[in-house]
């Protein structure tokens, strides 16, 4: 409990530090006059700060001090590309996770806690069941739709344009079926009919177009593949974790 309860305390501070207590105008400075801003310099002091106060173990300074220098880099390096973009918002968010999991590793001691905590969430057949469930419902269950209504795909591109968002499909399919999958592995089969239903409202170009019926026949045929693949695993899943 204590393991959890410290990184969750380093966690808060992340978030608080980067989309709680920083304004727009911080982030708009920071980006224009980059190691010269001086809100580079008080957001990275206020991680160190916020670290410090929220782990209540005055005797661990060195920490908020080790995540303040740390935070000046990573974000100076964010800084420093000419990007701004979806990419390298996520790696900076990766590097303060890694830099937050070492702290939180030297704090706890890792060869007496986190280390036995890691051996017993790999050998539970729920925790391996829940996190194998995911990633075919995400990867494997993706390409196989994609496969499976090829044809129909190639179809609609053939024609006229659908006038859909490139790979747009394939992040909706992603992220219903991680829905799918929480709602059933959390017992709340109900919430899958409010999805289907949200997804109806789904409208596309007028139906007087063609090949408008195609795409929705399309949609339809992946959306329902889709639903039909990831509660299968969902209640295998079950079966094997609860």
């Amino acid at each position: 409990m204590m393991a959890t309860q410290i990184l969750l305390q380093l966690l808060l501070a992340h978030i608080l530090t980067d989309f709680v207590f920083q304004p727009t105008a911080w982030v708009l400075q920071k980006r224009e006059k980059r190691a010269k801003s001086f809100y580079l310099y008080i957001h990275s002091i206020l991680a160190g700060l916020l670290t410090y106060i929220l782990l209540q173990q005055w005797h661990l300074w060195y920490i908020a001090l080790f995540i303040t220098l740390t935070h000046f880099g990573i974000d100076l390096w964010k800084l420093s590309s000419t990007k701004d973009n979806l990419r390298i918002f996520l790696l900076d968010q990766l590097f303060h996770i890694v830099i937050i999991l070492i702290a939180w590793i030297y704090i706890m001691d890792g060869s007496d806690e986190i280390l036995p905590f890691l051996e017993r969430s790999f050998s539970s057949s729920a925790f391996l069941a829940i996190s194998i469930g995911y990633l075919i419902a995400i990867f494997p269950v993706g390409f196989l739709i994609g496969k499976a209504t090829q044809r129909w795909h190639n179809e609609l591109k053939s024609g006229s344009g659908n006038g859909s968002l490139e790979a747009a499909g394939r992040y909706i399919g992603i992220f219903e079926r991680i829905l799918v999958l929480t709602f059933i592995l959390t017992n709340n089969f109900s919430a899958i009919g409010f999805l289907i239903a949200a997804k109806s409202i789904l409208r596309f170009s007028d139906k007087s177009e063609a090949g408008a019926r195609k795409q929705t026949e399309y949609v339809l045929i992946g959306t329902l593949m889709s639903f039909a693949i990831t509660i299968i695993i969902g209640i295998l899943v079950r079966q094997i974790a609860f």
